[in-house]
């Protein structure tokens, strides 16, 4: 059985964002009453419909939680990892002075940190090895002893720090030489932002989240773009513009943002945290952004992503609170928990 949200169908919210709905000055007082009482019955509707589909997506959660030492489908993520894993025998790839022996597993290993820059060993654990920590260990050595990963915290304090992964430039370059993933998708080594580790390892297991009800659904999911990648390929756009002297700064990054598939809201780029590109049943190209709400977010803050139309999710310890946020600015937009 899947692990992933198996709730309401990924567009359900897609276009879901501040529904304000106010009378026109002109019309009669009683017109005005009567389109008041539709607005908040409007937004009163819509609200209860992310409720019940924020509350199916937490019994999922807690139902897949139950049943995740299953036997899964073939057709499934936990279906192809099992295969994976049942290779033991490791090949040797050469990389200019050096030659390195890996096996299947490994390499989805590293290419799976290189993805998505910082994964959690305990999520690299569950979604990458079903939960096979002995055969997880037995693999991170190996690629440690080679000089491909690295051990790091998120915190400099013991009781708060959390074990994540990240590539080291070998790793980086190995991966891109021996072509272990397509020349479009990014691969990340180190970290940029230290204090950011934290929020950064959970969007792997966010991706999965969505990847897997995308696979449900009969679609293929094709890359994955973290937010550096489309801030880096926009503004690399706009530097070049800027150079030739082609235009007012803002009318070329909003077009240019456009050409990107990056909604802008009032005026203001938004990126998402994570973009998947998908292939559909039908064969065409699609995406989905998603956005990693903490509580620190402010009403305005999911108010802006929820214009934007981001698949939202929040850790389980915050959804409550980011939820009754939501609720009293009548943001109709689901947050779903991780």
């Amino acid at each position: 059985m899947s692990r992933g949200y198996d709730g309401p169908e990924i567009d359900d919210f897609r276009d879901s964002g501040l529904e304000r709905e106010r009378a026109s000055s002109d019309r009669d007082s009683s017109r005005g009453r009567a389109t008041d009482w539709q607005a908040q019955t409007s937004i009163r509707l819509k609200l209860q419909k992310v409720r019940e589909a924020e509350s199916s997506s937490d019994h999922a959660i807690a139902q897949n939680r139950e049943h995740s030492h299953d036997s899964p489908p073939a057709v499934s993520r936990e279906g192809r990892q099992a295969a994976l894993l049942k290779e033991h025998n490791r090949s040797h790839y050469a990389n200019r002075h050096r030659t390195y022996s890996l096996r299947p597993s490994e390499i989805h290993a590293l290419t799976e940190v290189g993805k998505f820059r910082v994964v959690g060993v305990d999520d690299l654990a569950t979604l990458a090895y079903n939960d096979d920590r002995e055969r997880m260990q037995s693999d991170l050595r190996n690629l440690a002893h080679q000089g491909l990963v690295e051990h790091r915290g998120t915190s400099p304090l013991k009781n708060e720090s959390r074990r994540v992964l990240t590539l080291t430039d070998q790793g980086q370059r190995l991966i891109r030489r021996q072509g272990f993933v397509p020349d479009d998708q990014a691969i990340y080594s180190g970290l940029v932002k230290p204090k950011e580790a934290e929020h950064d390892a959970d969007l792997y297991r966010m991706y999965h989240k969505a990847a897997d009800e995308i696979e449900r659904n009969g679609g293929k999911v094709l890359g994955v773009q973290l937010d550096y990648e489309l801030k880096e390929e926009l503004y690399q756009r706009l530097g070049r513009a800027q150079a030739r002297g082609q235009g007012e700064i803002q009318r070329l990054k909003e077009t240019f943002a456009r050409d990107l598939n990056l909604p802008v809201v009032r005026g203001k780029v938004s990126f998402p945290d994570l973009r998947i590109e998908y292939g559909t049943q039908e064969n065409e190209i699609a995406r989905l952004d998603l956005e990693l709400a903490t509580r620190h977010y402010h009403a305005g803050h999911l108010a802006e992503k929820a214009r934007a139309g981001f698949q939202l999710y929040a850790r389980s310890k915050d959804a409550a609170g980011l939820r009754r946020v939501r609720d009293e600015h009548e943001i109709t937009a689901a947050i779903l928990s991780l």
